[in-house]
């Protein structure tokens, strides 16, 4: 699903050169809930702009659900990432001044999908993350753990292929974050694959598996516990 293979990155300006990953490799399986820690500088930041198909690589390769990246052009790049990637940010990254429904429907009007399946879409995730009676709310009559559920949903509306979290409860009392992590876990449960940024080692170790990186590098892997719970249908 996810295959990085030797990846190299190096930022560079006129007087130094920085390695933000070198010979970086991992996979990532369907259904996997992949929660990637490591201090500042460590090169997490790159993997996920990597992963998410916003910046290039120099060596190496990443593969996409068995396509290889490399070679992409930009209007390419796009359209695999709006097709393929669920994005889940720290600050939610919501409109607002649109409503949760309209929220959610943005990414969804670049799809070309009809205006009823996009409703379809749209109702169905606000209701996984337990929503469905608010979508007329705007996003300031709503906690900041309901508006990273609206985020989660908005993700979920595209159908991707996994979900990629930068910080996803970073910005949240340790209540809401609970919530949150709980709901992620319901929704690996059910299939959705998840990769996950985060400096939170309490909240990784609820992954499946956790990836630590150091100097652009991983340094270590190893399974976390399992405790999600199935959706209820």
């Amino acid at each position: 699903m996810l295959t990085m293979n030797n990846v190299s990155k190096v930022f560079r300006t006129d007087t130094i050169e920085t390695t933000a990953l070198q010979s970086f490799s991992l996979q990532v399986n369907e259904g996997d809930f992949v929660a990637v820690t490591g201090p500042s500088g460590s090169g997490k930041t790159t993997f996920l702009n990597i992963a998410g198909l916003l910046e290039s690589f120099e060596d190496g390769d990443y593969l996409l659900d068995g396509q290889s990246v490399k070679h992409l052009t930009d209007k390419q790049l796009s359209r695999l990432r709006n097709e393929k990637i669920g994005f889940i940010f720290q600050s939610f990254n919501l409109i607002p001044d649109l409503n949760l429904f309209d929220n959610v429907d943005v990414p969804l009007r670049y799809r070309k999908l009809s205006k009823a399946e996009r409703k379809q879409r749209i109702e169905h995730s606000l209701e996984i993350v337990g929503l469905a009676n608010r979508m007329q709310h705007l996003p300031s009559q709503l906690s900041g753990g309901q508006q990273q559920r609206v985020a989660i949903a908005r993700a979920l509306a595209g159908d991707p292929l996994f979900l990629l979290a930068d910080e996803p409860t970073g910005n949240l009392d340790s209540k809401m974050a609970d919530s949150v992590m709980s709901l992620l876990e319901d929704i690996n449960a059910n299939g959705t694959t998840i990769v996950m940024v985060t400096h939170d080692h309490a909240q990784a170790e609820r992954a499946q598996r956790h990836i630590q990186v150091l100097d652009g590098k991983v340094t270590e892997q190893h399974n976390g516990p399992v405790t999600a719970v199935p959706l209820r249908a």
